[in-house]
């Protein structure tokens, strides 16, 4: 091989500047800058060439996915044999994984399952070789769903959680989870999660499912705000079950064993075709076959009768086993220590049906499903929103509709463990709307039950105590208009007319209180000094928007604007709860999937601060003052939890005795505010202690 005469130059004037000669490099004489120009522009051409592969290769890979849709697989085929060349010849290893994830997505959709198996489990080996735990999880994903939709769901799962395994480990390096991906991934990571709790719950593997769900909502917070880091409890991703392991110890061996071949296979691919000798060629043969006959055993293997059956024994074995101990021990010690007895409650909206995980101190988990399409459940949620905010309806017929959904399949469970508190984690629309307010048909749910929402049992702290001493720090939007861009139309919202009673009533049961009324409520006034204060208290508009985190905002008394996803720049280690007290959703009547919601809480908890209260809409009137002088008044004189106070304030507001807890009757014609509109739409979110 002819040596390269662009480098020839730099080495020889490297060496004569060690000897001594007086030359360096880079230098001001005319030999060095030629030599450095010849370098830079070798440096140059290679990366010239290297973009305008990778260019090549990205836009064959998007035609192939154009023909695909277009039913046109021979067409798409030829597109990606010759991106897997360009990405072989340039060593474009990335690409060509993805390449091979889009091969294995045509020969699925013409239902080619061994030979999309083959081409997915090689892009398993790059991304392995390469260590790209997020590609490597998609991946995983892709063989999931694979197995899925061939109606073998105990692969379809081992898969799957490898796809969860990988994912929450890249999760501690969260830019990586961020970074734009290519089309080449059958579903989307959410999906995976999702599907692997309604496949893990149809075998009654309920720890496992519950561990899917919890962490399902971390990934929905990545897929709203991005770079969301992992912690020690998400990084332990899901345990193997007993007779899954077989299989995994199988795969790790077969990929070990693949992925040293590959590295070799990689060097003698940097040699050009043209250059490459006879031996190297037969070598580069010898390690692909060598490679493949390796998948090929693995894949016999778990078609094997014997893997089959131990495979079919986890779904009829699963209800006799404590799966993934780990997780279910560390949760339940959790709840067990908190002062009232509690449980963890998930629900689950799929298609047919909801599903309901119920975690206690003292039992295994428990699933109950409830036969509901989720378009019945969407429609009654937006009736039970409608009647919520107009006093005037009967909210009673939603009310009770979702009580049976929601609570009646558990009813039972709920006494035998003499729950107190609820734990909510909501999914879906069901974040839209406040579990209190559900009626059994004699009472409200919040007169039998305290209920704290929580973003993911894996973020969130159930158990650290508040500080002993209240200190507030009460603002308030009091008067004024401002006009705000939300979304593509311009809202105006105007100062609310009872904040200032709402302050007052507040320092009144709290004597540490700082106020800070409009154009003195301000980011650069109010923020600096909010750790110094064990509740901050804002009386102003909050917007929870669909779509970006950019959209919702907090509005300030001087008219100034943070959106949710400046929050988290907030430092608030010393605050036991931020409380919003005049939040709007659903702003011109369009609901999401509730991630904004979900999404403020957690920015929350990024500032350090222990809980939030926010509202679910707007009360604009004496109703929100009542229930906060009750709550402040009941938190500072009765020594009970965030939780438990917000519970005595609302049911103060529905049995008419807020009047006897404190001596600031607010200033409006309405005196009866039992109507779930006037009590019902405040939740905490986070630690209820």
């Amino acid at each position: 091989m002819q040596p390269n005469l662009r480098y020839v130059n730099v080495v020889a004037l490297t060496l004569l500047s060690l000897l001594g000669l007086g030359l360096t490099y880079p230098d001001n004489n005319q030999v060095s800058t030629n030599a450095k120009l010849k370098y830079d522009s070798g440096q140059k051409a290679q990366a010239s060439s290297k973009n305008n592969s990778q260019l090549e290769i990205e836009r064959l890979n998007e035609e192939a996915i154009k023909k695909s849709r277009q039913g046109q697989y021979t067409e798409a085929v030829q597109r990606l044999q010759k991106a897997l060349a360009i990405s072989r010849e340039h060593g474009e290893r990335s690409w060509e994984a993805v390449t091979l994830n889009n091969i294995g997505r045509i020969y699925q959709s013409q239902r080619k399952y061994p030979e999309a198996l083959q081409s997915y489990q090689q892009a398993i080996l790059i991304n392995k070789e390469l260590g790209d735990l997020v590609r490597l999880g998609k991946t995983y994903s892709n063989i999931g769903y694979l197995f899925d939709i061939q109606n073998k769901p105990g692969l379809a799962i081992f898969f799957y959680k490898h796809c969860l395994i990988n994912r929450e480990k890249a999760r501690l390096n969260p830019s990586a989870l961020s970074a734009p991906q290519p089309d080449a991934y059958s579903i989307t990571v959410r999906q995976t999660y999702r599907i692997l709790g309604e496949r893990l719950l149809k075998q009654e593997r309920v720890a496992e499912a519950q561990r899917t769900i919890d962490l399902l909502k971390v990934e929905e917070l990545e897929e709203y705000l991005q770079n969301v880091p992992g912690n020690k409890r998400t990084t332990k991703g899901i345990n193997i079950a007993v007779r899954e392991k077989p299989i995994k110890q199988k795969l790790d061996k077969t990929l070990d064993n693949a992925v040293v071949l590959g590295k070799e296979l990689t060097t003698l691919r940097k040699i050009s075709p043209k250059e490459r000798s006879l031996q190297q060629k037969q070598r580069i043969e010898q390690l692909v076959l060598t490679q493949q006959q390796l998948l090929d055993e693995f894949n016999e293997f778990i078609d094997s009768p014997l893997i089959k059956a131990q495979i079919d024994q986890i779904s009829r074995t699963a209800r006799r086993q404590n799966l993934d101990l780990d997780s279910l021990n560390e949760l339940r010690d959790d709840l067990a220590r908190l002062p009232q007895k509690s449980a963890l409650l998930y629900p689950l909206i799929l298609k047919d049906s909801l599903e309901l995980v119920l975690v206690t101190p003292d039992s295994p988990p428990i699933h109950r499903s409830v036969a509901v399409k989720r378009e019945n459940l969407h429609q009654t949620i937006v009736a039970f929103r409608q009647a919520l905010i107009n006093p005037s309806q009967n909210i009673k017929v939603p009310a009770r509709q979702l009580y049976n959904w929601l609570i009646k399949p558990i009813e039972k469970d709920l006494k035998l463990s003499g729950t107190q508190t609820l734990i909510y984690a909501p999914d879906d629309r069901l974040r839209y709307i406040p579990l209190t307010a559900l009626y059994d048909g004699k009472q409200w749910l919040v007169e039998r039950f305290s209920v704290n929402h929580i973003t993911s049992a894996s973020l969130t702290n159930l158990n650290t105590p508040k500080q002993s001493t209240l200190r507030v720090l009460a603002a308030a939007f009091t008067k004024g208009n401002y006009q705000i861009k939300v979304g593509n139309r311009q809202v105006s919202f105007a100062g609310l007319p009872f904040a200032t009673r709402e302050v007052e009533s507040l320092a009144a049961a709290v004597p540490e209180t700082t106020k800070l009324l409009d154009d003195a409520f301000s980011p650069r006034v109010t923020v600096p000094q909010m750790d110094d204060y064990t509740i901050v208290h804002l009386a102003t508009h909050a917007a929870f928007v669909v779509g970006k985190p950019e959209d919702s905002f907090i509005l300030f008394g001087n008219g100034d604007r943070v959106n949710f996803r400046n929050i988290a720049s907030w430092s608030l280690p010393n605050v036991d709860l931020v409380v919003l007290s005049a939040c709007e959703t659903g702003l011109g009547g369009k609901l999401g999937n509730g991630e904004e919601i979900l999404g403020f809480g957690y920015q929350m908890q990024q500032t350090g601060a222990r809980a939030a209260i926010a509202s679910l809409w707007s009360v604009d009137d004496g109703g929100t003052q009542a229930l906060m002088s009750a709550f402040y008044t009941t938190l500072s004189s009765k020594g009970l939890t965030k939780t438990a106070a917000l519970r005595q304030a609302q049911i103060s507001l529905i049995t008419g005795n807020w009047k006897t807890i404190n001596d600031h009757t607010p200033v409006t014609a309405v005196t009866n505010f039992s109507h779930p509109y006037y009590w019902a739409p405040f939740i905490l979110i986070g630690n209820g202690l």
